[in-house]
């Protein structure tokens, strides 16, 4: 028996799959998906699922009243998507398309940031591996019925020596910067309750964390509709792509082509990948990254 539950009446559309998918670490499982995570309450599991119009959740472990209590702003309820209004034809289709997806809000700053910094200046699938292993090597098992990590403590992060990142394929510069996040994570957990341009002060104040960690994390830990991440290596082209034509673009560019749809960026970004679009390549792969490398 689950320690806490809730039933939710949903104000409008909700695909729970793919608004919970970049809040790692998170599995779907029949029925609903699973999430594992460290609260303000200490550790806690929650399963969540659609029955009709209600989002139903169950929660296990000293976080179970947290999760319960937070899972309006997890699952993008809090999102107010009202003033997006797409003007381009391929964007207001993919709107139509997509109601249902929304921006979460985990309130989880550096369970956002370490993952997103391993997939600095690396392929995903490299940077997902590391993330198994450090949540196999350093997280514990969470409460509840399932098989589910928890992320590691802030301390055991910040005590971790480099020669266990680098078995992951991780080099020493992104194990530092992880580190000092987790050195530093109190005052980047203050990040969830400020103004979005004050809470990316704090967060690139962290030598180490740029404008496009920052936006990474501010999209997911703070649910910030307009977070656009800059510096991106795919970003540029994809967005010129699909709202231009032009087969390569630049930051200015990309900044230039969503400004109508400020305040909602990341929505219309959001909407840009879930289509699949991709502009046509000139070049090889980005290939897999030696850590000497880099």
């Amino acid at each position: 028996m689950a320690d806490a539950s809730i039933a939710l009446r949903l104000t409008r559309p909700l695909d729970l799959a793919r608004t919970l998918a970049r809040t790692r670490p998170a599995r779907v499982a029949a029925p609903g998906t699973w999430r594992a995570t460290r609260t303000p309450a200490g550790p806690g599991t929650e399963r969540l699922w659609l029955d009709g119009d209600r989002l139903r959740v169950e929660a296990w472990g000293p976080g179970a009243d947290w999760l319960c209590e937070q899972a309006p702003a997890l699952v993008g309820e809090l999102d107010d998507d009202s003033g997006f209004a797409p003007r381009h034809p391929l964007l207001a289709e993919l709107w139509r398309r997509h109601r249902g997806v929304r921006i979460p809000r985990t309130g989880a700053v550096l369970e956002a940031a370490v993952p997103t910094i391993l997939e600095q200046k690396v392929i995903g699938a490299q940077a997902r591996h590391a993330y198994r292993r450090l949540l196999l090597e350093l997280g514990e098992p969470a409460p509840g019925p399932v098989p589910l990590r928890l992320p590691p403590t802030p301390a055991v992060l910040a005590a971790t020596p480099y020669w266990v990142f680098h078995r992951w394929g991780v080099e020493q510069r992104r194990a530092a910067i992880i580190a000092g996040a987790a050195r530093h994570a109190a005052r980047l957990e203050e990040a969830v309750g400020m103004p979005p341009a004050e809470a990316q002060r704090r967060l690139t104040a962290l030598p180490g964390m740029g404008p496009w960690t920052a936006a990474e994390i501010a999209v997911v830990a703070l649910g910030d509709p307009d977070a656009v991440s800059v510096g991106d290596y795919h970003l540029p082209n994809l967005v010129s792509w699909a709202l231009a034509g032009e087969a390569r673009g630049t930051d200015g560019r990309m900044l230039e082509l969503l400004e109508p749809y400020r305040g909602h960026r990341a929505r219309a970004v959001q909407l840009l990948e879930l289509a699949g679009i991709a502009a046509p390549r000139r070049g090889p792969r980005l290939p897999l990254s030696r850590i000497a490398d880099l």
